[in-house]
Order: structure tokens, then sequence, then C-alpha cells
């Protein structure tokens, strides 16, 4: 059974040693913590956040962030989501979102989560659509410099 819990600092070594390569970093990080490859030093920026750490018996599965960018706990924000790569596929991801989910909308009082995915992170897009994220269309696209690549951002959000 998967359960979350508050990120502990003794945690950043397992997550860090899931990026092993540049554009798996890029996607779930966006560069937001500095470049490849990321440290423990870099990775202190999720203080900072309200983050967690998802685990099931046979220890940590994943990780996100909530952070509420207007300054209020009706909108929030899911970011850094990344899971252990031996667990892709399983449906952990979705649990974890899932619990995090429950975890915005029934202790923090949210509204509505939103997140973004780079259309280049399709497993991720389905992930999310999997949990209930719908896309937003916006009128500007978002789009960040990666690996000499433009790439552009999904926005994803559900409401309560």
């Amino acid at each position: 059974m998967l359960r979350l819990r508050p990120y502990k600092c003794e945690d950043a070594e397992t997550i860090i040693s899931w990026s092993k390569d540049e554009k798996a970093f890029y996607q779930w990080s966006a560069g937001v913590m500095g470049g490849y490859p990321l440290t423990k030093e870099k990775f202190r920026f999720v203080d900072s956040l309200m983050a967690f750490t998802a685990f099931d018996e046979n220890g940590i599965v994943g990780f996100f962030t909530l952070r509420n960018p207007g300054g209020v706990l009706d909108v929030l924000r899911i970011g850094f989501v990344i899971v252990d790569p031996s667990q892709r596929g399983t449906g952990k991801g979705k649990e974890m979102l899932k619990l995090g989910l429950k975890y915005a909308f029934d202790v923090y009082g949210a509204k509505k989560v939103s997140l973004g995915v780079f259309e280049n992170n399709e497993p991720a897009f389905f992930c999310y659509k999997a949990v209930g994220f719908k896309e937003v269309i916006l009128e500007v696209t978002e789009t960040y410099k990666v690996m000499d690549e433009e790439w552009k951002c999904i926005e994803m959000a559900i409401e309560r």
C-alpha cells in the first residue's frame, strides 16, 4: 500500500539517484534546481516547498511538491513529480498523485490543483490524464529552453 509523508532531507540521495540521464532530469525538474546532474545542494530548493515522499513497504517510490503560487491555498500547483524508474508503469505514479490530490483538497481545502508537463513527456501526460487532470488551453504556451531545444509545456488542472 502506498502512503505519503512529508519529505525528509535523508530522502534526497534516493530521489537524486533516479535522475540517470539528462533528458529525464529536465522532464521532471525543468532545470529549476539548476543544471544536470542534480546534487543534494541543488535539491535543497525543495525545502521551501510543501514536499512529499511516497513510500510503500519496500521503500521510497516517488516524490512531488505542492506550492501555492497565488499565495492562497485555494489553488495549489503540483511540481517536481518523479517516480522510481523501476516502479514506472506499475500504477504507483497514479496512486501517488491521487494521494496528493486527496491531501490538497481535504487537508489544504484547495478548490483547484494544476501542473505543467512537457509535450515530450507522454508517459507523464497520460498518467496525469488517468488521474483526472484535464488540459487547459492558455493564450500563451509556456516554453523552456532545454538542451538546445525549445520544450513546450502543457498546462493541466483538476477541480474539486
